[in-house]
């Protein structure tokens, strides 16, 4: 693309968040104007054009309102935005990554957080964070079987190539792991005392604690780009909280992850010799309740797929009155445990991509924890 077709194109970008943005925050036709002025002199002379703090405030929580594949943007106005554009050291970044784990954390009562590095520039190679979240589990392949997570599989070897070693259990924690351009990547442990995990236990089947299981407390996704007024934040991690059903039917019963149907059919005393006797369905359930039993015996932030469901129908009623179109994909906003037991499943919805918004870099298709 030619720099005048570029400079073109990032203005229309820009024209159309900003006269968006100065709408919501009752900003005068003049003030727009007059910020489009110096954004077209900024883009002119450098190519880009850099966001007011206000800007990339609101720009994050619209870009978290528009995202089609999300059941919690009803509290898309309560986002917390960290702007850490100005750090350029990897030391200060992984340093904001780690602060960011902690304040998102918050004892177990949640904060909605993103955290947002500098921009993409022309001519530059981005700064990347490779995690796909801040905090997951290793994978290990071994002759007996993968020990672990094994959708962790290949970025563990990744880490292991640049010098961390994990302890070869299901839940050793991640390194995280930023890279600046062409620089080689940099890494750091995250500090155990940092990591709030939740060991899973049922109130109907004790056997289950001895099992050892247990997910991390924040779901704070790291491998997607912020696009906000056609401006690329490479590095953007944010998080929600946790809805059950991603950890109950998604991270701990999918064949291809830790696959613990069976064990939780077997801690039950169910026939599994048949598929009729539902005995996936019934685990899954309970495996389900343990979930949401642990987080808040635990004092986690958690929702259940229900509620979240009846927020999404508030969500809809607020985007309505407000005069805005909602957006959303069908096929990621029913939920993987009895999708037709909530109104979303009955309803059909426009997956038109809007902007500001969140895009996935890379071949991760997890669910938006938001």
């Amino acid at each position: 693309m030619n720099n005048n077709l570029h400079h073109t194109d990032l203005f229309q970008s820009a024209k159309q968040f900003i006269m968006l943005c100065y709408t919501e925050l009752d900003r005068t036709m003049e003030e727009a104007e007059a910020r489009l002025k110096d954004i077209r002199a900024q883009i002119e002379l450098t190519g880009m054009y850099e966001h007011t703090s206000e800007e990339l405030i609101l720009g994050a929580k619209i870009a978290w309102r528009n995202s089609n594949r999300c059941i919690g943007r009803l509290f898309w106005d309560r986002l917390h935005v960290t702007d850490a554009r100005h750090l350029t050291e990897s030391s200060d970044i992984l340093s904001a990554l780690i602060d960011h784990i902690e304040s998102a954390t918050n004892g177990g009562r949640i904060v909605p957080k993103i955290t947002i590095f500098r921009a993409a520039r022309p001519g530059e190679e981005p700064l990347i964070i490779k995690n796909h979240q801040l905090i997951r589990y290793a994978g290990y392949e071994t002759p007996s079987g993968v020990i672990g997570d094994p959708a962790s599989i290949s970025f563990t070897k990744e880490c292991m190539e640049l010098g961390w070693q994990g302890d070869m259990t299901p839940h050793d924690v991640l390194p995280l792991v930023v890279q600046q351009g062409n620089e080689p990547p940099t890494w750091h442990q995250i500090p155990r005392s940092c990591v709030m995990e939740v060991s899973l236990e049922h109130p109907e089947i004790p056997a289950l604690i001895e099992e050892g299981l247990k997910w991390y407390a924040v779901p704070i996704i790291s491998d997607m780009q912020l696009e906000i007024g056609g401006i690329m934040y490479t590095a953007a991690p944010f998080n929600g909280w946790y809805m059950g059903t991603e950890i109950g039917a998604r991270n701990l019963a999918d064949e291809q992850r830790y696959n613990k149907l069976p064990l939780m059919a077997q801690l039950m005393g169910q026939d599994t010799s048949s598929e009729s006797s539902l005995w996936r369905d019934r685990a899954l359930v309970e495996l389900n309740y343990a979930v949401l039993y642990s987080y808040k015996k635990a004092g986690v932030s958690i929702v259940d797929h229900h509620t979240a469901a009846t927020q999404f129908a508030a969500f809809e009623r607020r985007e309505e009155q407000a005069g805005r179109d909602l957006t959303g994909d069908w096929s990621w906003l029913i939920p993987p445990l009895s999708p037709a037991a909530t109104h979303i499943f009955h309803k059909s919805y426009v997956n038109d991509i809007q902007s500001p918004n969140f895009h996935y870099r890379d071949k991760y298709n997890n669910a938006c924890p938001l």
